[in-house]
């Protein structure tokens, strides 16, 4: 099943008229928007910069991509805030917990840019296969993120991914059992959640997996290789684990 929406043309002539989205009416999307951002910075998953970044993005992904963008958005921003907060006092004292104001504007397009670049063009040329990528995109934002905020939760060592010495959780290109296993199901989480609300096909759903377990470990060799020599940081790697996750995920299909 697939949204069948305008293209990008039609959607901006239709805009200044407050009559629809890929979502249904504008206005809806509007308030879907500032609920969602209002409620995510209450609960300091975001700080006011990152506030804003994730309004723009969901506003861009409800419209383009319609609610089962949102949907899925929502399932990775409540992975991340849960599993953020999971052992916050060791990840104090490893000096790796985020700010208790929350993930910033950089952090927030880092880790979903590509996902809203993939619904612009989902919207441009009505194409299924942006809606797999999308999916692919968040599923690896959300395995990342899980599997390094529950990794330094229950870990005080790591295994670094290219030489597999022994590393404090945490390190750049560190990866844990517990943590790895926790990623791989909060990307079969977020793209079931993509196949429920109809943002991609149930026969999607281990591509868009097996994409975000890719982007995941490629997220950690960069980390390892770039990151801990300073030539890239972690939103930068970030930004990248997501578009490997998207292009394999649209090669694949």
């Amino acid at each position: 099943m697939q949204f069948a929406i305008p293209d990008s043309g039609a959607i901006m002539n239709a805009w200044p008229a407050g009559i629809t989205s890929a979502g249904g009416p504008l206005w809806i999307a509007i308030m879907v928007t500032i609920g969602f951002a209002a409620l995510a910075r209450l609960v300091r998953g975001v700080s006011t910069s990152g506030a804003v970044a994730g309004a723009i993005v969901c506003f861009l992904l409800y419209t383009s991509a319609g609610p089962g963008a949102f949907a899925t958005l929502v399932c990775v921003f409540m992975l991340a805030w849960i599993t953020t907060r999971l052992g916050y006092q060791q990840k104090l004292r490893l000096g790796t917990a985020e700010r208790r104001e929350g993930r910033t504007a950089s952090q927030v397009l880092a880790n979903l840019g590509v996902a809203v670049g993939c619904a612009a063009l989902y919207a441009r040329y009505r194409n299924g296969v942006f809606l797999l990528a999308i999916a692919a995109g968040l599923a690896e934002a959300a395995a990342d993120t899980v599997s390094s905020e529950f990794g330094q939760a229950n870990s005080r060592q790591a295994r670094l991914i290219t030489t597999w010495e022994v590393v404090p959780a945490g390190t750049d290109g560190g990866i844990t059992l517990a943590g790895t296993l926790a990623g791989i199901a909060a990307a079969v989480l977020v793209s079931s959640v993509g196949a429920l609300t109809a943002l991609i096909q149930w026969r999607w759903v281990g591509i868009s997996v097996a994409a975000a377990v890719i982007g995941m470990i490629a997220d950690s060799f960069i980390g390892a290789w770039l990151e801990r020599r300073h030539w890239l940081n972690n939103d930068a790697v970030n930004l990248v684990g997501t578009l490997i996750a998207a292009v394999i995920a649209s090669r694949l299909a």
